[in-house]
């Protein structure tokens, strides 16, 4: 008796086997540059050759000049991610970013006090009492928020005297135009005219900010958020041809590729996230799944790099730059 299994008969040639690299790996050197991490990287097979090709797919999107959306999830800006998205707007090559409340506060209160490394296994009822808040292993000082909430408040009484209806892109903007910290998202998008979209903007301590200050004052602040939907539609419409670069999911991912439904979708999408399709959220939703919806436009102009962004962002980044 012998083992036919790999024996059998060839039944199809839709795999040309001659058009694929082999795996393999590299020679690991002191002297290696970052710059060229991810085209080695695209041999080892695996979530090492999705980051490959979505540093391919980036290059081939800013020697194209097509217009990149950005968007991101709070907690990249919480972590050191935030210095490296703040390059690319520096350097122009977003058109426009989309994200979450927790990103526009956490930028501006990094522009007065750190952040720190802590540990995602201590006791959270001691961070509670050293008032500290804690963001998986970042800790936040409870005197960030307050400076936050000062800031801010002065802030408001400025802009309630200018008019009292605003869009979150042009708060957005004015915020930024505040702030002197060159590792600031929001100082070089106010100073290079680069949109903030913030889809969920009354969603965090700058919520908590709006209610008070309105309960106080007869003269209301009102965030037109249906306003800025016409801003941002605008820019996806008379673009030639679309790119998004979406690290992470939630309300920022789907705000940028349901907005490319207007286009019928995007042309190239980079996905970096860790949520799952299994339970049918939009968070874990791959790029194949937005074809149907005309979100993204072909699956083959597309990557999923299923990972922690902190851990490949900073490789694929440097197509951009």
């Amino acid at each position: 008796m012998e083992n036919n299994s790999f024996k059998r008969d060839k039944k199809s040639s839709s795999i040309n086997l001659n058009n694929l690299d082999s795996i393999k790996g590299f020679e690991v050197k002191g002297d290696i540059n970052l710059k060229d991490l991810p085209e080695l990287y695209s041999r080892i097979g695996f979530q090492a050759s999705n980051v490959g090709k979505a540093h391919k797919i980036l290059k081939k999107i800013k020697e194209e000049k097509i217009d990149l959306f950005l968007a991101c999830t709070s907690n990249m800006v919480s972590s050191g991610l935030r210095e490296i998205i703040a390059q690319l707007v520096k350097n122009k090559v977003v058109k426009a970013i989309i994200t979450s409340t927790g990103a526009i506060e956490e930028d501006i209160m990094k522009c007065k006090d750190k952040f720190l490394v802590g540990d995602f296994n201590v006791d959270d009822s001691e961070v509670k009492e050293n008032k500290i808040n804690r963001i998986g292993n970042i800790f936040v000082k409870d005197e960030s928020y307050c400076d936050l909430e000062e800031w801010h408040n002065k802030f408001l009484e400025e802009a309630i005297k200018e008019k009292n209806i605003w869009t979150p892109s042009e708060y957005i903007k004015k915020m930024g135009l505040k702030l002197d910290d060159k590792h600031s998202i929001l100082y070089w998008a106010a100073k290079n005219n680069i949109p903030i979209f913030c889809p969920g903007f009354v969603d965090g301590a700058l919520g908590d900010h709006f209610y008070f200050f309105n309960k106080k004052n007869k003269n209301k602040i009102v965030i037109d958020q249906a306003g800025d939907l016409e801003n941002f539609y605008d820019i996806i419409i008379k673009a030639d041809k679309t790119a998004g670069l979406i690290l992470g999911g939630g309300i920022a991912k789907h705000h940028l590729i349901g907005a490319a439904i207007l286009r019928n979708g995007l042309d190239y999408a980079v996905y970096v996230q860790t949520g799952t399709e299994g339970d049918g959220s939009l968070s874990g939703a791959k790029p194949k799944e937005a074809v149907s919806w005309n979100k993204l436009k072909e699956e083959k102009n597309s990557v999923l790099i299923e990972a922690d962004a902190t851990l490949v962002f900073p490789l694929i980044a440097g197509a951009l730059i």
